[in-house]
């Protein structure tokens, strides 16, 4: 039998943090897990879209960059030797007989029980509305960075008002010789500790303006902006922007699958069950009365979606597991099937 034809206990879609703890806590109830996962790597949007960026509320962590924290909860996931399929998309899922039918963009695979940890959903980041803008993205116009020391000693230009927008302003302070800050409102949209040190920093910030013009011809060598009231214009010269306007997330094909979904999130009761009794779900793709989507939330929700999972599968285990600490965990190495 092929691991294809395999049926697993525990079926993940979605490879980001919150997926990643919740193979590891399936390993730790002893099922055999796969992970699906639609991106070329593991870590979801930490690591394709931030993963220099700092995360700071992972309970015992004052901060940590996003790609060591993935490392970690690969690490840690990697234990019990999950099977990971990557650069796969679930089209549809079918319930058979005591289990249900995945069938993906490669193939068709087979599990007991299926927890969703897809996060948001598939994802694009918004981009600037410029008729140049598809001249210069690929070049010095970014959406994420992947690695800070490519913008050393440049003149950058920030264009947005979130955490992320604040977060890359401060990060770069030290490494680039000057950083500029766009955003068309007086007020930023980030945590308010991070907009302290953001004013009290040396970046320059601009408020309220927005990007009227790009000028260059293969790069943008210089920014246009203008303030939305007066139309006062001033012009920066830089030699990158990073345009931090949000992504656009969307559930896709999951939407399909008849599933209680609302406002764009999956409906789950305290034990992370779904609509459809076996489908559980956790992270940021749930909702509930209260719901939080923070990681630290998806990570408290991985063990209760797994237990309760657990418990489907065989009606006599125990909901309630023991502790890690009386456990002999050993670290075999991942297996990747694509």
């Amino acid at each position: 039998m092929s691991q294809n034809d395999q049926l697993f206990d525990l079926t993940i879609i979605g490879g980001g943090p919150t997926g990643l703890f919740t193979a590891f806590y399936g390993g730790m109830r002893q099922c055999t897990v796969k992970i699906i996962e639609s991106l070329p790597q593991l870590g979801g949007q930490l690591a394709a879209l931030y993963p220099e960026k700092f995360i700071y509320d992972i309970a015992g962590y004052p901060k940590i960059r996003a790609k060591e924290l993935i490392h970690a909860l690969k690490e840690q996931a990697f234990h019990f030797s999950p099977t990971v399929c990557l650069e796969e998309r679930v089209r549809y899922i079918k319930k058979l007989d005591g289990h249900f039918e995945m069938i993906t963009n490669k193939g068709v695979h087979f599990s007991k029980a299926i927890i969703l940890t897809a996060g948001v959903g598939a994802f694009e980041p918004t981009r600037l509305d410029h008729p140049k803008t598809a001249i210069f993205e690929g070049k010095n116009l970014h959406y994420f960075v992947e690695d800070l020391n490519q913008f050393a000693n440049q003149k950058v230009a920030i264009v947005g008002g979130g955490d992320s927008a604040v977060d890359w302003g401060l990060m770069l302070e030290s490494i680039s010789q000057e950083v500029h800050i766009i955003h068309r409102r007086d007020k930023f949209r980030a945590h308010e500790h991070s907009v302290e040190n953001l004013r009290n920093s040396t970046i320059n910030i601009l408020t309220p303006y927005e990007v009227k013009d790009l000028i260059g011809n293969e790069r943008i060598e210089k920014l246009v902006i203008s303030t939305s009231k007066t139309q006062e214009e001033k012009i920066l010269e830089v030699d990158a922007v990073i345009v931090n306007f949000g992504f656009k997330s969307s559930l896709g094909s999951i939407k399909e699958w008849g599933l209680e979904i609302e406002k764009g999130s999956i409906v789950v009761n305290s034990k992370m069950e779904t609509s459809i009794p076996g489908i559980y779900a956790a992270g940021d793709i749930t909702t509930y009365p209260g719901k939080v989507k923070l990681i630290a939330v998806g990570f408290g929700e991985a063990p209760t979606a797994v237990n309760n999972a657990k418990a489907y599968i065989d009606p006599e285990a125990k909901l309630q597991p023991g502790h890690s600490t009386s456990m002999n965990l050993e670290k075999p190495d991942f297996v990747t099937t694509r």
